[in-house]
């Protein structure tokens, strides 16, 4: 099975390798950007183009959202199948007359950063069970959590992973805005962070929610509120801290 992966971006660097490391050969990697092109092709010795796109049993689309669509034109095989990659659309925004499915790794990617592909969770979608069955045992080979979703699934699987992952990222970086202003490295909240996110995967998220807001402990929340100069960073303090309210109905 010839497979080629369409993309140069994080999802595109990491699906490749994913496939290296686990004996999974990809005739080409595709795209516009020469440098990342040359960079994933030089380091997992895979062929590379950003002219031409190689004739290929299962196309894998790693592009932006707003991009699938159009990128999903350039491939005229009407006998190949074409998965994408995205979390939040549907496998109709491919635009071809072949088979189409999407394959949606449940993990934030970063060129820089290493990952255990075994542990990145896989969702597949497809139009058949022949196919559904191919993208589900190639995702076996990678992890072991593999799980066939629907669309209807997958949104709220996107809209959970974005409370998860990128609503919290946020307010690391808000919570570093608050150390770099008083000149204390954010290196030393790294040990919390880690234990944070260590304690839920033994207790239920709920259960372990600290801090002063669980305690609806007034004194240090307006403490609080009065140290902040920011109004973005009031406003966030604010609103976190009465959704915690709510959700313990305090």
């Amino acid at each position: 099975m010839k497979i080629v992966i369409i993309g140069s971006g994080n999802v595109a660097s990491h699906l490749a390798r994913a496939f290296q490391e686990n004996k999974i050969p990809v005739s080409q990697i595709f795209g516009r950007n020469e440098s990342d092109l040359k960079t994933i092709s030089q380091q997992l010795q895979i062929p590379f183009s950003t002219n031409y796109l190689a004739d290929a049993d299962l196309y894998f689309i790693c592009v932006s959202d707003s991009a699938i669509g159009e990128v999903s034109k350039l491939i005229t095989n009407e006998k190949c199948l074409v998965a994408h990659t995205s979390g939040s659309l549907p496998i109709e925004i491919l635009e071809g007359n072949y088979r189409k499915a999407n394959f949606y790794p449940l993990q934030t990617f970063s060129k820089s950063k290493n990952i255990t592909y075994s542990e990145i969770p896989f969702f597949v979608e497809a139009e058949n069970n022949q196919d559904l069955e191919l993208l589900k045992n190639l995702a076996l080979n990678i992890s072991e959590k593999v799980m066939v979703s629907t669309y209807e699934k997958r949104k709220y699987i996107h809209l959970t992973a974005v409370f998860a992952c990128n609503f919290v990222n946020h307010l690391f970086a808000r919570a570093k805005e608050i150390s770099d202003s008083q000149e204390i490295p954010f290196d030393y909240f790294l040990p919390l962070i880690k234990e944070t996110t260590e304690k839920i995967e033994i207790l239920e998220p709920k259960l372990a929610q600290t801090g002063p807001a669980v305690r609806n402990d007034q004194r240090v929340l307006k403490l609080h509120e009065e140290l902040i100069t920011s109004e973005e960073q009031l406003k966030i303090y604010k609103i976190m801290n009465e959704s915690i309210k709510k959700m313990y109905e305090l």
